[in-house]
């Protein structure tokens, strides 16, 4: 019984070592998935973004499903404080990209997109989600 409880608790450490947590480096890229239009999610997803960026990390903001409402100008009487919050963010060097499959779903046109926002496509966002060590966060 004592070699069956050694062998269980050298699993147990094994296995734990395996399922470690994955710690950000200092300068590892966060990439956000933003798929909500509740304006609270949108604001702590944005503000997160915001206080890593401070801190170095490389930022992508990825407004995508009903997300890309928080980038549409038409939506700027709901959206209007977190669209001039990600506009600041581009300007200091954030990337924000849109997903334009989910515009069109919406009804969101290109020129009703807040200035700076680039529409992903394979590359850029696929470029932004899989660079190396980027950690991801979805709201």
């Amino acid at each position: 019984m004592r070699l069956f409880s050694l062998i269980l608790f050298g699993l147990a450490v094994f296995t734990a070592g395996l399922m470690a947590p994955a710690w950000a480096g200092d300068e590892d890229p966060l990439f956000i998935n933003l798929t909500s239009d509740d304006p609270h999610r949108a604001d702590m997803a944005i503000t997160f973004g915001e206080r890593q960026f401070e801190r170095g990390h490389p930022l992508t903001i990825f407004l995508n499903d009903k997300g890309v409402w928080i980038g549409a100008r038409a939506q700027s009487e709901i959206f209007g404080p977190h669209q001039v919050r990600l506009g600041t963010l581009i300007e200091q060097g954030a990337r924000v990209l849109i997903c334009p499959m989910c515009m069109k779903h919406y009804g969101v046109t290109e020129e009703d997109v807040i200035p700076g926002v680039q529409l992903g496509n394979p590359e850029l966002t696929g470029g932004a989600l899989f660079a190396e060590d980027t950690k991801t966060l979805t709201w």
